[in-house]
């Protein structure tokens, strides 16, 4: 299966339920002001923000009246523009080596699954991987990790429960480069904003590998679970405010049939999408594409 086809697959929830409304809506309306209205509502039922919908809309609107358009399939086609003009703030991240990629994120998101594909995903690219288990504060998490480590046939640097996470990250750096390691990736412990010493641990582990590491290509990834919809955009804010995020890697995609968020949270907060999860399995993770994506939900 292509990832063409596995990116479709795991939006088939979202596709779903904005395409059957999407049909109901060009049923009852011959693209006049109330189809325009109620485009709003349906954008915003499948979880886009209100502000961010109105943009979409009046951008819509204004080129169809412009060019006197009442083709749906037309219609259909510039509410892609526009949706993927929306994504196109998120400017793109192409990952340069060597690399050092910090996945945080609140609990429960599928971050320890999530390194393991990605670290298979690099693997499969050609590249040398080590992950570094810096999530000492929960209970079995660096066994868990081990566990993914072996499927991708990757090294991975731990050390006992209660250890300092950023010591973890020293002694994986230093692995790293003695190796000439292609990509280094930290797991981090899952952590609410609430919890001040957690983050004050992030901003720690920053500050080891801009200190230790200066030669390499450091990014800060959050996963989120895409089946939490708006609300992941208060995670993003709040984790840019404390580390600077470069992108974002979507978890449970297929598990979601409001996945228009995306749309909101790359047009506002300008941090993109790098990686979704499309399953499961070891090599269901995939670079985001965006056209693919606006084909995706519609």
């Amino acid at each position: 299966m292509g990832i063409f086809s596995k990116l479709f697959s795991a939006l088939k929830k979202t596709k779903d339920g904005i395409g059957e409304k999407m049909r109901l809506l060009f049923l009852k309306d011959k693209i006049g002001e109330d189809f325009y209205e109620e485009l709003e509502e349906l954008l915003i039922s499948s979880d886009i923000s209100a502000a961010t919908a109105m943009e979409i809309v009046d951008n819509l609107r204004d080129k169809m009246i412009d060019e006197k358009v009442k083709d749906k399939n037309y219609v259909v086609e510039r509410l892609k523009e526009e949706i993927v003009a929306c994504l196109d703030m998120a400017e793109d991240i192409e990952i340069d080596y060597p690399a050092v990629i910090m996945v945080i994120g609140v609990n429960g998101v599928g971050k320890t699954t999530t390194i393991g594909k990605l670290a298979n995903y690099f693997v499969r690219s050609g590249k040398s991987v080590t992950i570094a288990a810096a999530d000492t504060f929960r209970a079995a998490a660096s066994d868990q990790l081990k566990v993914w480590a072996e499927r991708a046939k990757v090294r991975i640097i731990s050390s006992e429960e209660g250890s300092d996470p950023s010591a973890v990250v020293f002694d994986a750096i230093s692995s790293a480069k003695a190796k000439k390691t292609d990509v280094l990736i930290i797991d981090t412990a899952g952590r609410l904003h609430t919890k001040s010493n957690l983050m004050e641990e992030l901003k720690k582990m920053s500050r080891v590998v801009e200190k230790e590491y200066p030669t390499a290509e450091f990014y800060k990834f959050i996963a989120l679970d895409a089946t939490t919809g708006q609300n992941a955009v208060s995670q993003v804010k709040v984790f840019d405010e404390a580390v600077g995020l470069d992108g974002i890697i979507l978890t449970k995609l297929d598990g979601t049939a409001k996945g228009g968020f995306v749309v909101s949270l790359c047009n506002e907060m300008q941090v993109p999408v790098v990686f979704v999860g499309t399953g499961e399995g070891l090599e269901d993770i995939e670079t985001f594409d965006k056209e693919q994506f606006a084909d995706g939900i519609l």
